[in-house]
């Protein structure tokens, strides 16, 4: 019997001595009951996994991404969403980014825009507070009515678009408005006239509008570049009818008059300088072409 309680001590010694060497319990080392918890199985090995989540055949099974629009043979977004008939050919749509009455009377008033002179998209992006892109589908400017109250310039003003109360608007104050259409590469030159100059190119001629926009801008009420200019003073009057209110006489201001008359031709881009015209900066000269063809290409 004594022997036999020699060896428990002796056991009792080895576990104590066990326990004072293994480390403190700490959730670092601390792990559930075996079988507590089922391992879930892992991915398609369940199915035979001889595909490795490829499936059967086609792009998905190769390196390759599938085609754009592809859902993996669910019906797709552009045939299960009906068809809008509005959104036609919206990619070609022009824009025409909004300019209101509110500020270009600020403009007027802080001195960046020269009343004494016409006013064209070169003279508003040479504000340098508008940013024209053609290669967006922008083609110029509109001009909206808000601030219509409280504008009381007198401006000759050239934009793409305007409403029948922003043109009443502008000729109720004794000033005269276009709406002319610039093609891509007018308009390219028009935004930055100093870059483009120092290009070296000669100054491209302007295309006339598209189908969809030569009736807007033969339209006397719309004061088109190409309407008939004794309709315009028709419908100017008719206007002035119209909102109740008088026509100022531009005659009787001489000095204005030039300047309120002044207008572009169908072909031309910048005021005062016409179509293959070269302008060279740096000795400020101005080249015009003398070759019959080019004349006969540039005129208008």
């Amino acid at each position: 019997m004594a022997g036999m309680g020699n060896r428990v001590l002796a056991g009792t010694d080895r576990a104590l001595d066990l326990l004072r060497e293994l480390p403190r319990l700490s959730l670092s080392n601390i792990r559930s009951n075996p079988k507590a918890f089922k391992r879930n199985k892992r991915g398609r090995g369940q199915h035979g996994g001889k595909k490795h989540g490829a499936g059967n055949k086609g792009s998905g099974q190769r390196q390759n991404f599938m085609r754009l629009g592809y859902e993996t043979g669910n019906n797709p977004f552009y045939l299960r969403v009906p068809k809008e008939p509005y959104y036609k050919g919206h990619h070609l749509r022009r824009e025409y980014p909004p300019i209101s009455l509110m500020q270009l009377q600020t403009l007027i008033d802080t001195g960046r825009l020269d009343t004494s002179k016409p006013i064209d998209l070169s003279a508003l992006c040479n504000t340098k507070l508008f940013q024209l892109s053609p290669l967006e589908n922008q083609y110029g400017f509109q001009l909206t009515d808000e601030g219509l109250d409280n504008f009381k310039g007198r401006v000759n003003i050239e934009v793409q678009y305007a409403s029948e109360q922003v043109i009443s608007a502008i000729e109720r104050n004794g000033g005269v408005i276009t709406t002319a259409f610039y093609d891509a590469p007018s308009l390219i030159a028009m935004r930055d006239p100093m870059k483009f100059f120092a290009s070296g190119n000669p100054i491209p001629k302007r295309q006339m509008p598209p189908e969809n926009a030569v009736e807007y801008y033969t339209d006397p009420k719309n004061r088109g570049y190409l309407a008939d200019p004794d309709l315009i003073a028709l419908e100017r009057f008719k206007l002035a009818q119209k909102y109740g209110y008088e026509l100022p006489d531009l005659k009787k201001d001489p000095e204005l008059l030039p300047m309120m008359l002044e207008r572009k031709d169908p072909r031309q881009i910048f005021f005062g300088l016409n179509p293959g015209w070269l302008v060279n900066l740096k000795d400020k000269k101005i080249f015009e072409p003398e070759d019959e063809q080019l004349l006969e290409y540039f005129r208008s």
